[in-house]
């Protein structure tokens, strides 16, 4: 099956991106290029080829949630222009 350059049209309209004729052209034989080699990797043989393990099957047991950083709390509010306790208090902007 062929792109054509009907379908880049169509394809571009629906992303709505305005394409030069030479786009259009360039990416019907880029998009067809792409085609061929899969078409090539169909061919293979692959009947000897190992079926390979999923890569997420191994179990990896999860860390310990250890706090590394203890929030400073005084801290990273001493420069604060307004705060409300623990927070910081900025003023509304939606109404």
């Amino acid at each position: 099956m062929a792109i054509t350059r009907d379908d880049v049209r169509r394809v571009a309209a629906l992303a709505r991106l305005q394409l030069t004729a030479d786009e259009e052209d360039r990416f019907t034989a880029d998009l067809n290029h792409i085609l061929d080699a899969f078409t090539t990797l169909q061919q293979l043989d692959t009947s000897d080829v190992e079926v390979m393990r999923p890569l997420d099957t191994e179990i990896v047991p999860p860390r310990d949630d250890v706090v590394l950083n203890p929030p400073a709390g005084d801290e990273l509010l001493a420069n604060a222009p307004d705060r409300h306790d623990r927070l910081f208090h900025v003023p509304k902007i939606i109404e």
